[in-house]
Parts: C-alpha cells; structure tokens; sequence
C-alpha cells in the first residue's frame, strides 16, 4: 500500500491547513461505479508550450494564454525593438517576468533594465514602454493594487537617453481599460516622451526588480507579490519524490516552467514539463511533483477560476503507482 499525504491550504496563507494520509493508489483512482450517478468523464490536465529560448520574428502582439475577469497572463518576445506607443493602464498594476534577454522599461517613475529572473511592477496610470533586444517576458495584468512582499534588489531612475540610439520623438500614447486587453483601448493619443520621461524627476515611487530571496515557504515558493485575489511567486525544488500533495480549496494555480525538468502528478493525468511549459491545475485538484534534478517555476495563485485561452500542446496521461515508483527510483 502506497501512503502518501494530501495537504489541504487556501488562498489565503493564514488559514488553516489541513494534511491528511491517502492511498496513492485510490486518490488517483478512477471513481468507484454508482448506481446512482453515471460515470463522467472530467478533462485531463493539460499545458501549453512556447519556446523558452529566443526565435527571431518580427513584432507580434502578446499571445494570451490564462485570462479571467480579474488575470490575465500573456507571453511576449521582442528583438532589437520598441512597442509602437507608449501604454497606460485604467484597471490594473501591470507585473512581468523576464524569462529571456534584456529589456529596458521606460516609465514616468524612470528606466530601468530587466535580465533573466528579474520580476518588476508598473503600477495602474503610469504610462511605459518598451525596447527589448532577443527577449522573451511574460505579463500579468491583476487588478490594482498589488503588493510587493520583498525588498527591491534595483530601482528605476531618470535616465536619458534610456538606450542607446534613443532619440526624444512624440509617440501615441495608448490608455486601456479591461485588464489591458485587445480591443479595449479607450483612446490613443500623442504624448511627448521626452516629457513623459522627464516626468520621474518629480516623482517620489519608483519602479522596483524583486528576486526571490531568503528561505522558501514550506512548499519551496518565495511569494513575491499579492492582490486581494492573485498571488504570485517563484518556486524551487531540488528534488522531490512526489509523496505529499497539495490541494488549493479555493484557487487555481498557473504555473509556469522556468528551468530544469519535473513531472507533474495530477487526479486529472501526468505530464513531463520542461522550460517554456504553461499549466493550470484548477481548485480542488490534489497535485505533486517528481523532481530528480532542481528544477524552478512560477506559481501564480488565483482565487478565482483563470481559464486558458489558448490551445494545450500536450495532454496528461493516466500511470499507475507502479509507474510514478519507477519514476521515483530513477532518480
């Protein structure tokens, strides 16, 4: 009999959590048969690929992956370019991850430039934009405001020119509503960057990089911002042999493959993820993972449901215990 432990937790990381043993065997089993209830059919878990190294191609909008009412999650690559205007957010404090490259983000709080594990927030109103060389980052667009639960390792600054090559220019400066979506776009009109920029000499917040640090909580997450609804944080396992499971009550939980590899152990299917893999387990569904080399991700808490938008590249499969302890040995 395989005894493994199910850990029960909450959004909201000052409730009570609740562990209990399980057989591996049956929480991962099919439902006993009921004469009373047909059998249903619920839909594996599943994840979403992009490359996690840098593909030239020209500008593209932002592919949206995971959008709700009160998340979205984008994924967006950019070479040796600006975006066409400059953004200003009604709704929502604008966050990223830089998964790839170098980016400098140009605000009315200042410049700054973001490498590989740098996590920044622009707050709701401020205008930014964008000029990226071989990147890759992804956005999370949550409802302001959001704190920050770390201390920053660097903060943006007046500085002009921000780039090399920078020429002052007027640019359109578009204003969205709606979480930042496509064709929510209230009004564009021309700003004069030289100005908007210079507007950081007058303001006292700055944008911040946060960067996980100190000790992990005790799923090895470092929980690096939150909003009344979404949490967001960076996750480190070195290894793992997948015998306790963790359930969220009450969230989904996004997460997204950063380095190294990990299977995945789901009530909904099994799937290997690698770097540039996107997955959503949703509330109520125990998981694990089977780590045999250090692998890292992050890991986006929603109390809401966040549903994919868009197409998963790969599909969970049902093993046996049997299978995860082989999985187990090999490492």
């Amino acid at each position: 009999m395989g005894l493994v432990h199910e850990v029960i937790d909450a959004f909201d990381a000052a409730e009570p959590v609740r562990r209990v043993a399980r057989r591996e065997e049956l929480l991962l089993g099919a439902p006993l048969p009921s004469p009373k209830r047909p059998p249903r059919a619920y839909r594996p878990i599943g994840a979403a690929h992009f490359p996690a190294h840098f593909v030239p191609q020209g500008f593209e909008p932002p592919k949206g992956i995971f959008e709700s009412d009160f998340l979205r999650i984008e994924r967006q690559t950019m070479a040796g370019f600006r975006q066409p205007f400059y953004h200003r957010n009604c709704d929502v404090d604008e966050l990223s991850y830089q998964v790839y490259g170098t980016r400098t983000l140009m605000t009315e709080l200042g410049s700054l430039d973001l490498v590989p594990g740098d996590f920044s927030r622009i707050p709701v109103t401020v205008a930014h934009d964008n000029h990226a060389h071989d990147d890759i980052h992804l956005l999370f667009y949550v409802p302001a405001h959001v704190a920050e639960l770390r201390p920053a390792v660097r903060t943006s600054e007046l500085v002009l020119p921000p780039f090399e090559g920078w020429k002052p220019e007027v640019r359109n400066l578009m204003t969205t509503e709606c979480l930042g979506g496509p064709e929510h776009d209230i009004v564009m009109t021309p700003v004069d960057e030289q100005l908007l920029l210079e507007q950081a000499d007058v303001e006292p917040e700055r944008i911040n990089v946060l960067r996980p640090s100190g000790e992990p909580g005790a799923d090895g997450t470092h929980w690096l911002y939150r909003s009344a609804r979404v949490r967001i944080g960076h996750t480190a396992i070195d290894r793992s042999d997948g015998r306790e499971y963790r359930t969220h009550r009450d969230a989904d939980d996004v997460q997204y493959q950063i380095s190294g590899r990990r299977v995945l152990v789901t009530q909904l299917g099994v799937l290997e993820l690698e770097p540039g893999d996107f997955v959503r387990i949703p509330v109520g569904v125990a998981f694990t993972s089977i780590v045999t080399e250090p692998s890292t991700h992050l890991t986006v808490l929603s109390a809401l449901a966040v549903p994919q938008v868009t197409e998963s590249t790969k599909t969970g499969q049902v093993l046996g215990v049997p299978d995860l302890d082989r999985l187990r040995a090999a490492g």
